[in-house]
């Protein structure tokens, strides 16, 4: 989906090694992830917050993925994109615990 798109296939170790990076970052960017969900519950009142990480989020996508992909597409679609931005960050919120690693390695692996 990258736009640098190898086809090589990710190294055990380097999956895991990547997965220990993502829960830690979660970990310290865990209240930013609550502000955000938050502010999806209450959408009239914290519009702006949802808002901007939303339009990051395409941003970012529009940036570094290849736009013209089926998938990448769908991540850009407004009205389907919600319910994966969501599932994402809830799934960034549960990689605080003590189980994060193990529980985004399962997420990851079932995927």
């Amino acid at each position: 989906m990258r736009k640098s798109y190898v086809n090589n296939n990710i190294k055990v170790n380097e999956f895991d090694a990547l997965i220990k990076i993502t829960v830690e970052m979660s970990k310290y960017l865990y209240p930013y992830i609550r502000e955000i969900l938050k502010s999806k519950e209450d959408i009239k009142e914290n519009s702006i917050i949802w808002n901007d990480f939303n339009k990051r989020f395409i941003e970012l996508i529009k940036e570094r993925f290849n736009v013209e992909s089926i998938r990448v597409k769908k991540l850009l679609n407004q009205t389907e994109n919600g319910e994966i931005i969501i599932k994402s960050l809830l799934i960034l919120a549960f990689c605080i615990s003590n189980q994060g690693y193990q529980k985004l390695k399962n997420f990851l692996y079932d995927f």
